[in-house]
């Protein structure tokens, strides 16, 4: 009864607190829910629609971890940046050259968040993943009226963004899709979805993507503190060099 209140409440404007209270009150049904009949994802957002919205992802997170999503993510990351950017200076070959590409917006803006996203994608080449793998970039000329384009993507991050637009520009929309569903959208950058994708990981009780299973590990060990004592091979040396 509980759930089909929350459901009503919901959809309601401007009830973000009492939507948020019965969140916190359902907590233990939905998570033993989730936990044990492992559900679809359209399923889920069928069930419980207010848990996709960045906010009650955030206070489910927190339910989960005891840790604040936004505020660890974003002063860890940036309290990392200029030793992550020593780190990733020192490599070489193919791989120096892709991280050197991937930095280039930053270099051209003072835009924070251009800053983020391009440290971000940099630390996925560094572990020798693919940030093209999980965050699709498209254009606004290949999305049609209703906003849709045929990308087959079924987990990841969709970022459309104008056409010659600068690179401190907006993206036009960034949204999450997980099993092929639109989880999260109008997310606005991209470093607020992979905090978004790694969230969702927990709130959904999910296993991290093989192609990019260093990449969520150093935002769940290295950056949000998360079970940092238990690192892989390829973390640990990166922690020890992030020391140095």
């Amino acid at each position: 009864m509980m759930r089909e209140t929350l459901d009503l409440e919901a959809k309601k404007r401007n009830n973000e607190e009492t939507v948020a209270t019965m969140m916190a009150r359902t907590f233990a049904h939905r998570r033993q829910e989730i936990i044990r009949d492992a559900p679809l994802i359209a399923v889920v957002k069928m069930r419980w629609p207010a848990l996709f919205d960045v906010r009650e992802l955030s206070a489910e997170f927190k339910r989960i971890t005891t840790v604040a999503l936004l505020p660890r993510f974003f002063s860890e990351l940036d309290a990392l940046s200029a030793k992550l950017l020593q780190v990733f200076s020192r490599k070489g070959g193919s791989q120096a050259r892709t991280i050197q590409r991937v930095l280039v917006p930053m270099t051209q803006t003072d835009n924070i968040d251009v800053k983020r996203e391009c440290i971000l994608k940099a630390l996925t080449v560094y572990l020798n993943e693919e940030p093209d793998k999980v965050v699709k970039e498209q254009l606004d000329t290949d999305v049609d009226v209703d906003g849709q384009a045929e990308t087959g993507m079924v987990f990841g991050v969709r970022v459309i963004r104008k056409e010659g637009a600068e690179v401190h520009e907006r993206p036009e929309e960034v949204l999450i899709v997980l099993e092929g569903v639109e989880v999260l959208t109008q997310l606005g950058n991209v470093p607020v979805a992979y905090a978004m994708l790694f969230a969702l990981m927990y709130a959904l009780n999910l296993r991290y993507p093989p192609e990019w299973k260093y990449t969520f590990e150093a935002l769940q060990k290295l950056i949000m503190g998360l079970d940092g004592q238990r690192l892989s091979k390829k973390l640990q040396v990166l922690k020890t060099l992030l020391a140095r």
